[in-house]
């Protein structure tokens, strides 16, 4: 373990040094007018993420004039530059830039350059930096409280081990290998999360027939050519010949559609409102007024639910419980296995389906608790179809121009439209997203596995606990 003041023992040829003789601390400009849509790319806080990458995209671009960037005397970056954020409510994150996306690039105010004078190599700098122990000095020399920030001073004493170069340039490596594979699992993540959005657009708007003919292009098929590219030995694919059968999407061409409120949809579906979908009395919004006062809470007992629940997909998260005297009261707005919770007020239409392991409790005034009928719909069905993009667009256009804005009543919900597969259908669409979230989810769960390992390299290879042989 790293102290501020001393070690008690560093690896032979190590040493403890401050970087203030050993690097160049440079602060970004911003000029007159502030940024524009259109000239030198210039990079904010915005762009550095939380994992130590820099993300400049053309839904996030700020740009310079030309002309000013040719006359600014600092804050040109360059390769392998490692990124600081100067000020505001991400103070301290760190980045490292790589590569060049454009040829000339700036920093503005909100950005320090930090770049080493040759004695360290950049990349083990900014994974020292990166690491908790580089974070904790960094969080202890931020200053303010209502525009927390670091000065320029903040490098005076800002303390590194370092090894000889080329056992820094090992080090590098081996955790630039980890993130790399930790940035090509995302990239799979992200590829099939698209995959899914259209999946959800055809599934959800043309739906599927069963397909006994041999030898015919089907739905299942033509998924297995779109993910082929990025499919390796970790990944499962979507067979067309699974236990939802053969199947294809209908086609106009071939099968009947209708005019509906939604929309043209098959000829065999039909549209009924979120009432139908429930069971009688089973759309609840949670107790209002003084029926959840803070006094009634207990350090222990049952649940309250609260946004957090729906919008995260958790039953871990939240802070409050009342005891068992009161829950009795409120069993109306008791949760269940297979109810659906979501949030009607600020972040509105999240839904998280509450699980067989779950923790009896009941719902706050921020959440509706819908209870649907199995005999109607599916229950992964109804779910997928409320977090698909363009019917949560939908649940925010109820919002719009209304006396609370980002607030939606029972009575709103209550109207909203779905579409009705026969239930054999809807369970047939739910398996086959079902499989492409399952191939998300290992996904996520080797990328975690990864996370998990890129920590303990660091702070094994960071602090010399653990030395490299400098043989490739």
């Amino acid at each position: 373990m790293i102290k501020d003041e001393k070690m008690e023992k560093l690896p032979e040829g190590w040493k403890r040094v401050s970087i203030e003789k050993d690097t160049i601390l440079i602060s970004g400009l911003r000029p007159k007018g502030g940024a524009l849509d259109e000239g030198i790319p210039s990079l904010g806080g915005e762009h550095i993420t939380l994992d130590g990458r820099i993300n400049f995209s053309d839904e996030n671009a700020k740009y310079v004039p030309e002309k000013f960037f040719k006359i600014i005397p600092k804050g040109r970056v360059e390769v392998n530059d490692i990124l600081i954020n100067k000020d505001g409510a991400n103070t301290g994150k760190v980045a490292i830039l790589k590569e060049k996306i454009y040829p000339d690039m700036a920093i503005n105010e909100h950005i320090f350059i930090l770049r080493s004078k040759g004695f360290f190599d950049q990349r083990y700098l900014f994974y020292w930096i990166f690491s908790y122990l580089g974070q904790k000095q960094i969080k202890d020399r931020i200053t303010g409280s209502a525009q927390p920030g670091l000065s320029s001073k903040f490098i005076k004493d800002f303390f590194v081990l370092k090894p000889p170069l080329p056992e820094q340039q090992k080090i590098a490596e081996i955790l630039e290998t980890v993130d790399n594979a930790i940035e090509n699992t995302d990239a799979i993540i992200e590829k099939y999360k698209r995959i899914k959005q259209g999946l959800m657009q055809d599934l959800l708007t043309r739906g599927i027939v069963e397909n006994y003919e041999s030898g015919i292009m089907n739905h299942g098929s033509e998924f297995r050519k779109r993910e082929s590219g990025i499919m390796n030995d970790r990944l499962e694919v979507v067979s067309h010949e699974s236990e939802i059968g053969n199947w294809e999407l209908r086609d106009e061409r071939k099968h009947k559609f209708k005019d509906s409120p939604l929309g043209k949809i098959p000829e065999e579906w039909e549209v009924v409102s979120l009432e139908e979908v429930a069971l009688p009395n089973g759309i609840v919004r949670g107790p209002f007024g003084g029926m959840l006062k803070k006094e009634i809470f207990a350090s222990r007992g049952y649940k309250v639910y609260e946004q957090g629940n729906a919008i995260y997909k958790s039953v871990n998260l939240g802070h409050y419980s009342i005891d068992a005297k009161k829950y009795k009261q409120m069993l109306r707005f008791a949760v269940k296995p297979k109810d659906f919770i979501i949030s009607c007020s600020g972040t509105i239409g999240k839904i998280f389906m509450i699980p067989d392991n779950f923790k009896k409790g009941i719902i706050n005034q921020a959440l509706l608790k819908i209870t649907i009928d199995n005999k109607k719909f599916n229950h992964k069905f109804f779910e997928y179809f409320f977090e698909w993009e363009r019917f949560q667009d939908k649940i925010i256009d109820y919002t719009q121009g209304g006396a609370m804005p980002n607030l939606i009543g029972i009575n709103e919900f209550k109207k909203v439209s779905f579409p009705k597969p026969p239930l054999p259908e809807q369970r047939r669409i739910a398996s086959i997203l079902s499989q492409v979230d399952e191939v998300i989810e290992k996904e996520q769960k080797y990328k975690e596995k990864l996370e998990r390992i890129k920590r303990g390299l660091m702070e094994d290879l960071l602090t010399g606990r653990i030395r490299v042989g400098l043989e490739l």
